[in-house]
């Protein structure tokens, strides 16, 4: 059985990988960017127009960066206040997906679910490098729990609170949050025939909570693109913010016009699923075979009716959809995982429950290999790709590999030595990942190493200047305020200006007779398209760049 102390020492685990993580440096693009965006709204005290850069941002909606903001207001700003929110809304997603699971499969289908969302890498990463999806997908797993609620039980509150999720939902990235909250409800109504629950009087109540809900963000479009038809985004005049919302944004989305493209991959997806779903990639996989074959010898009239359509159906469906988009990041399948996560649960609780404990003795066997993996992931990263003293790294590699040989052969069970090794392989990863690896990742992230090299010096210039269009948003975010667009002939008419400048634009800088008598200079890679020449030391000189930090005195 999954107990109270392994379910507990399982979340505590997991939540201690996610804290040592806070303090890190935010990572660039879209983390550090959004954090400017929040930062702006508290500098400037404007929470209702949205701005990425010196562009007007119609994209995503303001709930995410008016959580961000609201956690600056409260905590002042920095790296570990902008990911609170995110870090919470998690929390709240597998407090649902527990809920979920116990509705749909039992308290141990539950727990387990729970842990399963907690440690599943995509998770885990999605508070690091904090986008909108982990806001996103802890509303949508609260308003998918609250729906089955309603549906299998005629809670009225479960209703009401279901609309209040999709609403948060909505306004945290807009319509596809109503897609993955109504294609799985959808598969369990066709599924049970439950249409009366949808066509009963109190879902108007329940759909006037919804517009409420809506209603800042709505106000917050309209005044800042209604209200003036004559702003030019993206080449066209007269955009409404509110139709944009409400109808245009997500088929941007599916075709890539506005956004872009960058994969015409329809499997794109699905490979990306083998490594956002560990250290249960292999058991989610079965799990979704195993009802997928239920389903199919159902519908043939050769089986029993599944427990429920919740989980097979709306995953099933959603992949399906956004594997047609043109654009394409792999933290657009966290909006799933809570599906993954009770289905899994559901699946290897049904194993143990009908006693077929060789099946999870082999599975517990196929999750103990992950955990050699893992550790073998973790050798690589303390004793090559940035290594410890050896006696640090091999004490660390001794300790956690005897804990997870101690609770394997201790485990009273099949299931808790699956669920345990699972768990300790996700714990033991990230934690090394969050408090060690991505510190160290990130001092080769140039925008925050220079801009704490200049606040450290204790220099504190209004503004600092670049030279192109490219964005700085690490820069930017340390910095305390954006960097400003000059170009060399207008930066003769500033008094000895700070430049924030790459290798090449310091050489032809050095070449147009510019000198300076104050520079700082960091090492530059993206850090997060990594690549193996960059993880091995001996080729890593050849792929990273320097930025610089200059204080020009005269042309």
């Amino acid at each position: 059985m999954i107990g109270n102390r392994l379910y507990w020492l399982g979340v505590a685990g997991v939540v201690l990988a996610y804290a040592v993580g806070l303090p890190a440096t935010l990572m660039e693009n879209d983390s550090a960017q959004f954090a400017v965006m929040a930062q702006r709204m508290v500098v400037e005290n404007d929470w209702l127009n949205l701005w990425k850069g010196t562009e007007e941002y119609l994209d995503k909606p303001h709930l995410h960066y008016w959580l961000a903001a609201l956690s600056y207001t409260i905590f002042g700003v920095s790296d570990w206040a902008y990911r609170l929110p995110a870090l919470l809304l998690t929390l709240v997603a597998a407090w649902s997906v527990k809920g979920l699971g116990n509705l749909l499969y039992g308290q141990q289908a539950g727990r387990l679910a729970a842990l399963i969302f907690l440690s599943a890498q995509t998770i885990v990463l999605s508070v690091i490098d904090v986008r909108t999806d982990a806001v996103l997908t802890g509303f949508t797993a609260f308003a998918l729990w609250q729906l089955m609620r309603y549906l299998m039980q005629g809670r009225l509150s479960g209703l009401l609170w279901g609309a209040l999720g999709a609403g948060l939902a909505f306004s945290t990235k807009g319509q596809i949050a109503i897609v993955v909250i109504g294609l799985p409800v959808l598969c369990q109504l066709i599924a049970t025939r439950t249409w009366h629950r949808l066509f009963h009087p109190r879902v108007l109540v329940a759909l006037a909570v919804f517009a409420l809900v809506l209603a800042p963000v709505l106000y917050a479009y309209y005044h800042q693109f209604d209200l003036h038809p004559e702003k030019v985004i993206r080449g066209r005049d007269h955009r409404s913010g509110v139709l944009f919302i409400l109808w245009e944004q997500s088929f941007e989305r599916l075709s890539g016009e506005g956004v872009g493209k960058n994969s015409s991959d329809y499997f794109f997806f699905f490979h990306t699923f083998l490594w956002v779903f560990l250290p249960w990639t292999l058991m989610g996989l079965a799990a979704f075979g195993r009802r997928a074959a239920e389903a199919w010898r159902h519908f043939r009239g050769r089986g029993g009716a599944l427990p429920e359509w919740l989980t097979l159906g709306g995953i099933g469906l959603i992949f399906l959809l956004i594997s047609f988009a043109q654009f394409k990041l792999p933290h657009y399948l966290n909006i799933v995982i809570p599906l993954f996560a009770v289905l899994t649960a559901g699946f290897l609780d049904q194993q143990a429950q009908q006693g077929r404990e060789n099946w999870l003795r082999k599975a517990a066997v196929v999750q103990a290999a992950v955990f050699g993996i893992f550790l073998l992931a973790v050798a690589g990263i303390l004793l090559w790709v940035f290594p410890l003293p050896f006696w640090a790294a091999a004490g660390l590699l001794l300790l956690w590999g005897g804990v997870g040989v101690a609770l394997y052969r201790r485990a009273d069970s099949p299931l808790v030595r699956l669920a345990g090794i699972s768990l300790l392989a996700a714990i033991g990863l990230n934690l090394v990942l969050n408090g060690y690896f991505y510190p160290r990742l990130l001092k080769y992230q140039a925008g925050s190493e220079l801009a704490r090299s200049l606040t450290g010096e204790g220099l504190a210039p209004e503004r600092i200047y670049k030279l192109d269009a490219s964005h700085t948003w690490a820069f930017d975010f340390y910095f305390g305020r954006p960097l400003v667009q000059a170009d060399k002939e207008s930066l003769k008419e500033v008094a000895s200006p700070w430049v924030y400048v790459t290798q090449d634009q310091l050489d032809a800088l050095r070449a147009d007779g510019w000198e300076w008598d104050r520079q700082f200079t960091a090492d530059q890679f993206r850090i997060s398209r990594l690549q193996a020449r960059f993880l091995n030391p001996e080729t890593r000189g050849k792929v990273v760049r320097q930025r610089h930090l200059v204080h020009l005195t005269r042309p």
